[in-house]
């Protein structure tokens, strides 16, 4: 989506947002709106962690991590399976990966500036030209 390309073969069918919907999904939009949460997941994204070595490689205390853990589990955003002394904790499925990536490509593109609707001109580029030369009349020129 966006760019001009269009919709992958796998993209996430469009569900229409009721009531009812819209507090689960702004329940587990509030998950993702803490630093701490987001280097958690982004962790996990890279696979699989025992909790204490997740906390050391986020840099946060044992305590507060297993606490955001505890938090994300419940929200069905992450699991966590007992491997003898240690719990592993992996992402539930590749959504929340997914989710993460969409978030994190969405923050960046508002950083740079960009727009999937930049002047409508369909070359994908976002800068609202006609080509690879980036000559967009609607965006400041690089120094």
């Amino acid at each position: 989506m966006g760019h001009g390309a269009a919709p992958a073969k796998n993209a996430v069918p469009r569900i229409s947002l009721d009531a009812d919907n819209a507090a689960r999904v702004a329940t587990t939009l509030q998950a993702l709106a803490t630093p701490s949460r987001l280097l958690i997941l982004a962790r996990l994204r890279e696979g699989p962690c025992a909790a204490t070595e997740l906390a050391h490689e986020v840099g946060m205390e044992q305590s507060a991590c297993s606490h955001q853990l505890r938090l994300l589990r419940n929200l069905g955003l992450v699991v966590g399976q007992r491997q003898g002394r240690s719990v592993v904790y992996a992402l539930y499925d590749n959504h929340v990966a997914e989710l993460l990536d969409q978030a994190v490509y969405h923050t960046e593109h508002l950083r740079l500036g960009l727009s999937d609707a930049a002047d409508g001109d369909g070359d994908g580029d976002g800068d609202g030209g006609s080509g690879a030369d980036g000559g967009g009349a609607d965006r400041p020129a690089a120094r």
